[in-house]
């Protein structure tokens, strides 16, 4: 490979660390983060080694969905700073060789932006057919049986134009009409806009959601199988009672997607990272959206962002994205800002979170594919337990008490132990700080050899110094079903990595024929080989040349 295509595929096995402005650090004392602390904590993001941030949105936004309803493309909302700052934030990054991927919202708006303003105007205005609308049937009832996540139908009447709306989330973020073409060429207008700022990438929320079925036909029953894992929903909500054939996921997004790519493709070195809900389908919908090299640059779905860690499914999910995913390249992750943190949904009781959380990241950094980390799990931080009256999430408040939404996971990043609200803010924070989070903050993690901060650093690291590890290949082998079992090689390197996900210590033989060179120090192994035995301690990893 060359220095230009090395450059130009600088996110093909990169480390992506998420970044929750909201969360992360607040400079103006309102008790929300903001650009400026971003900037200000970019040294110790640049610490751990990783490759990029994506920045969670920071649009201007009357942020009844946390800024996931925008309503304004092109400009920072007043609560994050100002466009100046995101200049400076930048800048920051990159002196910092830091690449800066900004979330693109793009498959609804909120319903303050001045787009649906106009169009729910009037039947006849100019933006008129910028959303989805639909006439009621006879009896006055929505158009179909579409669903929204959060819960309810996913039609909201105008009173206006005597119509529906299609909203796939609250009834304040409406979708957008992707079939019409104006809509697509305003959406890349405001995509242009960051790419001349100098953003070196998309992720692109609900990547699959921007088209729907023109002639608006029902969602059929879910029909429940074996293959469920990516269900994008919880069970207590009813959205998963349909296979959504017709409200998301339709051919004509293959096309629009071609037009994203041909606009980057303009740019050096720009990337584009789809977030895929798509249950059962969410694989080929990967293949499709990732293969042929003119599309998305890489996607991730929710198939590790669930309860199961285990051998056995970790296999699965690779295994099935190899199979299904030819010329495409995914983005791996535990954890995000819409599920619980891993640790907590790993472990089985606190005295191992620290383990979990140090194998696991041990895990990930090995699998073939990129990585995202979201803020605060290099800590070990555990899922938040918050009073339904500290609740601002529309998800969690909607369906609370059985689901309590995704606050648990958005709580500010604890700095400094010895400060008010772990150094976050000198404000009243927008949700509060656990004690259970100021005790494993930055301050109080950084130096210790043995902390979980330490650990992620030399994993990081770790996974720098091997190419097979960037964008080698990965082969499964079939030792036991208790061990995660593959060797990652490419060119002369080839590397056995065996990882024990169980508690209790495991013995077991390598598979005749494979032959141990040398053990390489991996962060955090206690294992140990005699021949062809290797002894691994509880939740233990090892790693050998062969």
């Amino acid at each position: 490979m060359t220095q230009t295509q090395a450059s130009e595929d600088w996110w093909r096995g990169a480390v992506i660390y998420q970044v929750y402005p909201r969360s992360f650090q607040d400079t103006s004392k309102d008790g929300i983060g903001d650009l400026k602390g971003v900037t200000q904590r970019l040294p110790y993001i640049a610490s751990l080694g990783v490759d990029a941030i994506w920045l969670s949105p920071f649009f201007t936004s009357p942020m009844a969905d946390m800024g996931y309803d925008v309503s304004d493309y092109c400009d920072v909302d007043p609560m994050f700073g100002t466009l100046a700052d995101f200049d400076e934030m930048m800048e920051k990054a990159h002196s910092l060789d830091i690449k800066v991927i900004i979330d693109q919202v793009i498959s609804h708006t909120s319903d303050k932006h001045p787009w649906f303003v106009e169009s729910r105007s009037s039947r006849d205005n100019p933006k008129a057919k910028w959303y989805v609308w639909a006439d009621p049937k006879k009896d006055g009832t929505a158009p179909n049986n579409w669903l929204s996540i959060f819960g309810g139908p996913g039609w909201e009447w105008d009173g206006v134009r005597k119509q529906y709306y299609m909203h796939n989330f609250l009834t304040s973020q409406p979708d957008l009409n992707f079939h019409n073409p104006a809509v697509q060429e305003a959406l890349l207008d405001t995509v242009k806009f960051w790419l001349d700022r100098g953003v070196d990438g998309f992720r692109l929320d609900t990547v699959n959601f921007y088209f729907h079925d023109k002639e608006l036909r029902d969602n059929p029953p879910h029909v429940p199988d074996s293959d469920d894992a990516g269900l994008d929903a919880p069970d207590v909500n009813p959205y998963g009672m349909q296979h959504h054939l017709h409200d998301k996921t339709q051919p004509e997004n293959v096309v629009f997607l071609k037009k994203f790519r041909a606009l980057l493709d303009q740019y050096e070195g720009r990337t584009t990272v789809g977030e895929v809900g798509d249950g059962a389908r969410s694989l080929k919908t990967v293949a499709d959206y990732t293969s042929g090299g003119d599309k998305l640059h890489m996607c991730y779905t929710f198939d590790l962002l669930g309860p199961d860690f285990t051998p056995s499914h970790i296999r699965h999910c690779v295994e099935a994205f190899q199979a299904a995913v030819t010329d495409g390249w995914v983005c791996w992750a535990f954890s995000n800002h819409d599920v619980n943190r891993h640790v907590s949904r790993f472990m089985q009781h606190e005295s191992e979170r620290a383990d979990i959380a140090k194998l696991a990241i041990s895990v990930l950094s090995t699998l073939r594919g990129s990585i995202c980390l979201y803020q605060g799990e290099e800590l070990g931080l555990p899922e938040a337990e918050l009073a339904f009256e500290d609740l601002r999430d529309p998800y969690g408040i909607r369906f609370w008490p059985s689901f309590k939404g995704r606050d648990g996971c958005r709580t500010p990043m604890p700095w400094d132990a010895g400060k008010s609200h772990a150094g976050f803010t000198s404000g009243t924070p927008w949700l509060p700080v656990p004690d259970a989070h100021q005790a494993l903050a930055v301050k109080d993690q950084d130096g210790d050899p043995d902390s979980v901060l330490a650990h992620y650093r030399a994993t990081l690291a770790f996974r720098r110094e091997h190419e097979a590890l960037r964008d080698g290949d990965i082969e499964f082998l079939d030792i036991t079903e208790d061990l995660l079992t593959f060797v990652r090689s490419k060119g002369e390197e080839k590397l056995l990595f065996v990882f024990n996900l169980r508690r209790g210590p495991q013995v077991e033989h390598l598979p005749k024929g494979l032959t141990v060179r040398d053990v390489v120090p991996m962060p955090g192994s206690q294992a140990t080989i005699k021949g062809h035995e290797i002894s691994l301690d509880s939740l233990d990893c090892f790693c050998a040349r062969v």
